[in-house]
């Protein structure tokens, strides 16, 4: 986790969400302070530890506990409890519920791919269908459930798709200024659709072939016929509804954009324990500055 990255954005979070300041929680007497503490309200798989505690560093709080991400959790499970001004706890809150019901249900759902595919020897993997400005979170959070990334970037590998075969006149060419371009510590994936693909592909020894909407069944086919040394993924349309049927395809990864794109949140409250201990009234200015 990059944590320069992380306080940039979570510092942008929180200046989009409190503005110039929370006139809501300015209410409450400054010297009043408050535990809080965060429980699911759903099963599921935590991720967000890493923003608990720079979020609370920032916001000049403190961790009381913390659940380590990837734990998997209950309904009514204490997650993380916080310590301090009753007024930064409740300006905070939404950005980082938020961020840990996101991150949460994408490591849910993740774990449920996993766990539904049961298959070892393939590795479920996420794709570049994020959140814009929160990829490295999310990607964060398929790990914590238990699956791999696939790039981060466009710059991490060569990915020659439908479109760049199209401007290159083919996969041949593609690969080979791939291979005088991009250098050799770089892998090249390819896109294939159709069998005559698969064999031209084959033929230009793409480091990486993926299938692109095969069926189980198609894959199994397809797999056979490429050679050990090269790798092969299968993409496109696989749910956590539909991933079990590619058990024993001998693909070595799956991609799967529904871990980014159509998460559901792992719904989870704050709640503060500590009442008011200093009145405020409307002659106390130094109270409500």
């Amino acid at each position: 986790m990059n944590k320069i990255a992380l306080r940039e954005q979570l510092t942008a979070f929180l200046h989009e969400d409190i503005g110039f300041g929370d006139i809501s929680s300015g209410l409450i007497d400054q010297r009043e302070t408050s535990f809080a503490t965060v429980t699911a309200k759903m099963d599921g798989v935590f991720c967000g530890m890493d923003v608990v505690l720079e979020l609370a560093q920032m916001q000049r709080l403190v961790v009381e506990s913390c659940q380590p991400d990837g734990t998997v959790v209950s309904t009514g499970d204490e997650l993380f409890t916080l310590r301090g001004k009753t007024r930064t706890l409740l300006e905070t809150e939404r950005v980082l519920l938020n961020l840990i019901q996101h991150l949460s249900g994408i490591a849910t759902m993740t774990r449920r791919c996993v766990e539904q595919l049961n298959d070892p020897t393939i590795a479920v993997t996420d794709t570049r269908k994020t959140t814009p400005g929160l990829r490295m979170l999310e990607k964060h959070a398929v790990r914590s459930g238990g699956g791999k990334n696939h790039r981060l970037r466009l710059d991490d590998a060569v990915m020659i798709k439908d479109n760049h075969i199209t401007a290159l006149g083919g996969i041949t060419n593609a690969v080979a200024r791939a291979r005088m371009l991009a250098g050799h510590t770089t892998p090249i994936e390819v896109e294939v659709e159709t069998l005559e693909q698969l064999h031209e592909a084959i033929a230009a020894d793409a480091d990486i072939i993926m299938f692109d909407n095969r069926t189980p069944e198609e894959l199994k086919a397809w797999r056979a016929l490429v050679p050990s040394h090269i790798k092969t993924e299968a993409s496109g349309g696989i749910t956590v509804e539909t991933i079990a049927s590619y058990r024993g395809t001998g693909v070595d990864v799956i991609s799967i954009g529904q871990l980014t794109h159509s998460v559901t949140a792992l719904d989870c409250s704050l709640n503060l324990v500590g009442g008011i201990k200093h009145a405020v009234t409307r002659n106390d200015a130094s109270a409500i500055r």
